[in-house]
């Protein structure tokens, strides 16, 4: 097949190195504007499946290696290899289908998590997204899905029913449980990895909790660790209703003043309740209320709707920006991490940084294995999200980061594949998951994908990495 075949034999558009608008298709949709010195041969990107299937057969005639783009993050760019074919799916967008009753939906891989939510809400339905609300449900499901209220709906990926996807022979197949079971189990958290295109989704939904209630406290940074400790002791006993997190970022408005002698950081702990009563959530956000220091501010048990959680979590990850993270899973105390930080915070080149953790609740963390590739589960999850917005600072913020990565290291137990660094800390790759699994999954890589026709973790970064 040559590419004026390709061409010919696709809905939608192949360009090739060379081509006027190829910069263009090869950066479009990259999130993270941190770009490096990568490019492929030939983007394909894709109307439907048949375009999919014939770009695998167009690459595996040509000897070229496939990488998908699928609209997540790209943190650190998985989806420029060095050569090969992109195959970008932003075209492949929407529902095909709502089962309100039944409480089932199918989705095209290109679906971001705020307009899930909008076209379930209504119905009195939801399903498990992620937070950002920009990103795609390709790249979300791929890495597993590290979701809203998490300890009771469990990950995104555990909320898939089956995909439907094109293999490295070429070939369109449903997987599930009960189907070609091995595509199923390695779609569930693989990431960059998997040795296929996820085309479709099958999800099972939820009801709509009814009364979703967030509180919000504020503390001094010095305080940080001393409530990070506190947070710690207390998660085991506070509902699996709550999602918790700690984080230090610049004060609000209202607040710079209290935090001006901490050049604007502060620490800042939400609890977000997933219930049905605003009774039943305002008990469940009570112990947050009973810190061992007073907080500068508070807003108790404030009603929320999922657009609103977006807003708020689209504010702190804003697009345009330059962008690295490394985030990790640890068992150690909060206060523990952020003690281990904190001296390093003063030096932060960028405001716009974030440090996050989020503190799992309930009796039942870390959650026990599930039957799919995504591994790791701990007490804790998180670390530094490190944004800036010129390139003459580029320099100064990976400096920074990589230093805090570092103060992180001795505590962590292994990685989230969506939001590490893969590509600068290969070592990453088998740290998002348990050996077994990981043996696994290089096993189930060799036997349907023997040709080696889909990039794996490694290959095609030969280019310096950006910044």
């Amino acid at each position: 097949m040559t590419l004026d075949n390709l061409r010919r034999s696709c809905r939608g558009s192949v360009i090739a190195a060379g081509d006027p608008q190829f910069r263009e298709a090869a950066h479009a949709n990259l999130w993270n504007r941190l770009i490096p010195d990568r490019a492929p041969d030939v983007v394909v990107r894709a109307a439907d499946e048949d375009d999919v299937v014939a770009a695998v057969t167009f690459a595996r005639a040509n000897g070229l290696k496939v990488v998908v783009r699928g609209g997540g993050h790209n943190w650190c760019q998985p989806t420029l290899r060095s050569g090969g074919l992109l195959i970008d799916l932003q075209d492949l967008t929407g529902f095909v289908s709502i089962d309100a009753a039944q409480r089932r939906a199918v989705i095209r891989p290109i679906v971001s998590n705020r307009d899930i939510q909008r076209a379930l809400n209504p119905l009195g339905l939801a399903f498990p997204t992620g937070h950002c609300p920009q990103v795609k449900a390709s790249g979300y499901f791929l890495g597993g899905g590290m979701a809203w209220n998490p300890t009771v709906w469990g990950l995104g990926a555990e909320n898939l029913e089956a995909i439907e996807l094109v293999t490295a022979q070429g070939a369109l197949i449903r997987a599930s449980q009960t189907e070609n079971p091995d595509f199923f189990w390695a779609a569930r958290g693989a990431g960059p990895g998997f040795f296929g295109v996820v085309t479709r989704y099958h999800l099972k939904l939820h009801a709509l909790p009814r009364a979703i209630h967030g509180s919000t406290h504020y503390y001094r940074l010095a305080e940080a660790p001393a409530v990070g400790r506190w947070l710690g002791a207390i998660a085991r006993e506070v509902s699996p209703s709550v999602e918790l997190s700690q984080f230090l970022v610049q004060a609000p408005p209202a607040l710079r003043a209290a935090a001006a002698d901490d050049d604007g950081w502060l620490c800042m702990v939400t609890g977000t309740a997933f219930e049905d009563t605003p009774e039943a959530a305002g008990r469940a956000l009570e112990p947050l209320d009973r810190a061992p220091v007073a907080p500068l501010a508070t807003e108790r048990a404030v009603p929320l709707t999922f657009e609103q959680l977006f807003d708020m979590s689209g504010a702190l990850w804003p697009d345009g920006l330059r962008s690295r993270v490394e985030a990790t899973y640890s068992n150690h105390s909060p206060g523990d991490l952020i003690e281990a930080v904190l001296p390093l915070l003063p030096s932060a080149p960028s405001t716009t940084s974030v440090f996050l953790l989020t503190i799992f609740c309930g009796p039942d963390v870390p959650a026990a294995q599930k039957d799919m590739a995504c591994s790791m589960s701990s007490a804790v999850y998180g670390g530094p999200w490190t944004m800036w917005h010129e390139a003459a600072d580029d320099r100064t913020n990976t400096d920074w980061h990589r230093a805090m990565v570092g103060a992180l290291r001795p505590f962590t137990v292994g990685c989230y594949l969506g939001e590490s660094n893969t590509i600068e800390n290969p070592d990453s790759v088998a740290r998002a998951f348990t050996p077994e699994k990981w043996q696994r999954l290089c096993a189930l890589r060799s036997r349907h994908d023997p040709e080696r026709v889909f990039f794996d973790y490694y290959d095609g970064f030969d280019a310096a990495p950006a910044g």
